[in-house]
């Protein structure tokens, strides 16, 4: 099995234009915990990794240079599922933040409770109660 005890096995990784508007609007809208900040010459965001519950993602800026900003440089959004315990009061949070909704909090037929938002620069995530299983 890979991955580490105690570690996520895999990371969602974004490139943002303005990571550090990126940074603010994930962990006050969204309420993400930002753990790691680097920046490099001129401000930009060389890495950050920020964290929701058991789960994690890693961002930085673009035109930061390297081969992953490179990778990246014509890709378009992403979509990431987070999930929340309590998603009406999720949503409410992110609406009193400005951020934009896509869907508001609605039961699904599969027995979920989701809402979807997109970031400042056009990410789409969807927070809501479905966790698919992993098997051990």
């Amino acid at each position: 099995m890979s991955g580490t005890k105690g570690r996520a096995s895999f990371y969602p990784s974004l490139l943002y234009a303005d990571a550090k508007a990126a940074i603010e609007q994930l962990t006050s809208a969204f309420g993400f915990t930002a753990t790691a900040v680097h920046e490099g010459e001129g401000g930009s965001v060389m890495h950050a990794e920020l964290t929701y519950g058991n789960g994690a993602v890693m961002l930085g800026s673009k035109g930061r240079g390297g081969r992953f900003d490179e990778a990246m440089r014509g890709a378009g959004p992403t979509g990431i599922h987070v999930v929340v315990d309590d998603v009406d009061a999720h949503h409410r949070r992110a609406v009193e933040h400005g951020v934009e909704i896509l869907m508001p909090p609605t039961d699904q037929d599969y027995g979920s409770r989701d809402y979807l938002a997109k970031d400042a620069e056009g990410n789409v995530w969807s927070f809501g109660t479905y966790a698919p299983e992993i098997p051990a």
